[in-house]
């Protein structure tokens, strides 16, 4: 790689490798291992996003499903009625995830691609849903992916998401922006709080903002207190 600097987008380039040569952590050889006892691998939707469908707060239309893993929120969207679009990085994941559709005779159009390396067309979703990719986003990517939800979601579409609450038992780093550099790394996932999330996500309406419910691992759906979920509005133009 050329290690020169000339544009914004080399920046962005030198921090995401500053950040990866002190990660020993790999996406693949995390989903190789489908026998770990990871609580959101078991093949069950996220709690808050059965509700938001249940009680018709999102109703059926075209989905993209940000770092979908092993599929279990793209393949809900799906037999809800949703055309829907499922994005990860991980081989391994899209394989699980194409192998959880078919056993389920579920339609999901799975991607193998990186979201910052994906060519979204504007304005092609009712709903962006992003359930444990955000608090893997470095602070100098931030804005990218906004600027990726605000151009992908159609006027007054949907934006959902969990991630980790600040001091989580799954990650939930807290750390200010600077100090994710100082220590170069984003030390397992970045935590949130209600106010932080309020002030990243301030151009979208706020629908609803909670701790997720605790779910029985027996239960239908996944549901941790470890994490914050939200569902956002576009606010249109």
């Amino acid at each position: 790689m050329k290690e020169t600097i000339q544009s914004i987008e080399d920046v962005l380039t030198m921090l995401d490798e500053l950040l990866k040569e002190e990660s020993k952590f790999n996406w693949n050889s995390f989903y190789s291992d489908r026998e770990k006892p990871v609580p959101f691998f078991a093949n069950a939707p996220d709690e808050n996003l059965v509700q938001y469908v249940q009680t018709n707060l999102l109703k059926p239309g075209k989905a993209l499903d940000l770092g979908c893993g092993p599929g279990r929120n793209a393949i809900y969207l799906a037999k809800q009625g949703w055309e829907v679009d499922a994005l990860d990085l991980s081989p391994q994941a899209i394989h699980w995830a194409k192998e959880r559709a078919t056993e389920s005779s579920a339609k999901v159009n799975f991607i193998l691609c990186d979201l910052f390396d994906f060519d979204l067309d504007e304005g092609a979703y009712d709903l962006i849903y992003d359930s444990g990719c955000f608090h893997y986003v470095p602070p100098h990517r931030r804005m990218n992916y906004l600027n990726i939800i605000n151009k992908a979601l159609k006027p007054v579409g949907a934006f959902g998401i969990t991630c980790f609450k600040v001091g989580g038992k799954y990650g939930g780093a807290d750390l200010s922006d600077w100090e994710v550099y100082r220590q170069k790394s984003l030390r397992g996932g970045l935590g949130y709080t209600k106010d932080r999330l309020i002030e990243v996500f301030h151009n979208f309406e706020m629908i609803e903002l909670r701790e997720m419910r605790e779910m029985d691992p027996s239960s239908s759906s996944f549901g941790s207190s470890a994490l914050l979920c939200g569902l956002f509005r576009n606010i249109g133009e």
